[in-house]
């Protein structure tokens, strides 16, 4: 009996001292000594420090919801600029409201009891408790339909080479938004549902004056898993879940179908029982989520539910799955990893 309770007091918790000054990142490493969802948003810098200084991996980052609204841009933008991202995969709304601000507008702060026909009257749109004015929205939106004004006409895009012309246009108009940001530092980003945002709304302008652009979901899928030939392994980090969660899990088991022999030219890959097919798991992991698994849904699915899939590795210390709110986890994981001053090449993919 003895025998069996030491296996499982190895490491005592150890309590926070209250001392001042003291960096954010010191609090992490401390909190990383107690419990609960403290100790999960310790894991998550450490396991994404790893990433950083693990050499053979790519860094996918999936940024779902609409967290731009709430001053969470420039952070991505900041991950961008030290090359913590390689593969950014968005929510359209993310990559199109951070625009709002971009280019001179605001978001303002509000409150979430508050009499909504009344902010519809006054042309105020409402995110929680944070206000956006619909004429703002509507500016924005109608930019992205003069850059479309300026495509190919029906010529299939996918959404990366899409996203990659729009931000060099952006950053021509010195408009310094996330997609911009990418395109300055060639990191590729794919949006799949890029229509449930702004930019389906301006493509029916760009429609309405006659021109017809196409966003080819298949060819973003051909042109995502084919980027699998030239990664060795990879980290992820889903801000949230949905579709960009999806959309990144399913390159650890997806990619081999590009083939015809179901393996990745050059890789070694593991065999599922039962098929022919191939995977290859995600070496590192991170999730930040308010979701809950219970309910079945991938946004809150446990990246331990991944394993069953093979999308994640069965080496439980190299992923973590933290259930806390993205507005108060990002900024203080970013803080803490800036604090370390940590340096990393990206990798930069030719499409």
């Amino acid at each position: 009996m003895i025998k069996e309770l030491k296996k499982f007091l190895k490491k005592k918790v150890k309590a926070i001292e209250v001392k001042t000054p003291k960096k954010i990142s010191k609090l992490l490493s401390e909190m990383k000594e107690t419990g609960f969802q403290g100790r999960k948003l310790a894991e998550v810098v450490e396991i994404w420090e790893k990433m950083i200084k693990d050499k053979d991996v790519t860094i996918f980052f999936g940024y779902a919801g609409s967290l731009s609204t709430t001053g969470q841009w420039k952070i991505i933008n900041w991950l961008i600029e030290n090359r913590f991202i390689d593969v950014l995969v968005s929510t359209g709304a993310n990559i199109s409201e951070d625009i709002v601000e971009a280019m001179g507008k605001s978001y303002w702060q509000g409150h979430h009891l508050v009499p909504d026909d009344l902010l519809f009257k006054i042309g105020l749109n409402r995110y929680y408790d944070v206000y956006g004015r619909e004429d703002d929205y509507f500016k924005m939106t109608e930019i992205i339909a003069d850059f479309i004004m300026t495509l190919k006409e029906n010529y299939n895009y996918s959404s990366r080479e899409f996203l990659s012309l729009f931000g060099k246009w952006l950053l021509n108009k010195g408009i310094k938004s996330i997609v911009a940001t990418a395109a300055k530092y060639k990191v590729p980003i794919f949006s799949p549902a890029i229509v449930d945002s702004p930019y389906g709304d301006a493509g029916l302008i760009a429609k309405s004056k006659g021109f017809n652009l196409v966003i080819d979901n298949m060819k973003d899928y051909f042109e995502f898993m084919k980027m699998a030939e030239k990664v060795k392994d990879t980290g992820v980090i889903y801000i949230g879940g949905g579709v960009p969660k999806d959309f990144i899990q399913l390159f650890a088991v997806t990619s081999d179908l590009l083939y015809e022999n179901k393996k990745i030219p050059g890789k070694k890959g593991k065999k599922r029982i039962l098929t022919d097919e191939s995977y290859y798991p995600h070496k590192y992991a991170i999730q930040i989520t308010t979701d809950s698994p219970q309910w079945g849904g991938l946004s809150g699915a446990t990246l331990d539910e991944g394993i069953s899939w093979g999308k994640e590795l069965p080496k439980r210390e190299n992923f973590v799955q933290c259930f806390c709110d993205a507005t108060i986890a990002l900024p203080i994981v970013v803080h803490a990893l800036a604090e370390k001053k940590l340096k990393r090449k990206g990798k930069i993919f030719d499409f």
